[in-house]
């Protein structure tokens, strides 16, 4: 695959809530966002200097189907934050605010802390770090199946129905 061709990211975050005000004031009197654009029942939001990967857009459907959790759904919604200290920092506003947040959950790879917002959706905050190199070095990456320590005691389950990791070279696209 040409780089020019990999996902490198996600563009937004949209949730389609029934009832939106509540959120709203979560999202712009705690977390940093700012309304910038109403277009029928879509109100788009931005935090930091906007653009792809500061966008969140709430649409307010009452009609719509509740969601649920199934296969091909989006569980959650990540917000990154750069260090611990900042998370406890996250943490305690978001208890202040009358959320019930999650104490910190260490992931091996970084830490993160859960909350719903007032429409239902989980949120998480989780740090940078420590990363995806704590275990295995950056060239390396993606090329075996690597797991927290206390998912060791699953990898010959996971080997057995996971599919196999294929790294896209040359060789496998046909690329030149």
């Amino acid at each position: 695959m040409d780089e020019e061709h990999a996902i490198r990211g996600f563009h937004s975050v949209t949730m389609t809530l029934a009832e939106t005000a509540a959120t709203f004031n979560l999202v712009t009197s705690t977390m940093g966002f700012r309304q910038v654009n109403k277009e029928g029942n879509r109100t788009r939001f931005e935090t930091g200097p906007g653009g792809p990967h500061g966008i969140l857009d709430v649409v307010e459907s009452p009609e719509g189907p509740v969601g649920e959790e199934s296969v091909g759904t989006v569980h959650h919604v990540a917000w990154r934050t750069a260090d611990p200290a900042s998370q406890v920092a996250w943490r305690d506003l978001l208890l202040r605010a009358g959320r019930n947040v999650t104490p910190m959950i260490e992931r091996w790879y970084f830490k993160s802390i859960y909350y719903r917002e007032p429409g239902g959706v989980l949120f998480e905050i989780a740090t940078d770090g420590p990363g995806f190199t704590v275990d295995e070095a950056p060239e390396k990456l993606g090329t075996t199946l690597s797991l927290p320590p206390w998912f060791q005691v699953r990898r010959d389950r996971l080997d057995e129905v996971l599919p196999p990791v294929v790294v896209p070279t040359t060789a496998t696209t046909g690329a030149h």
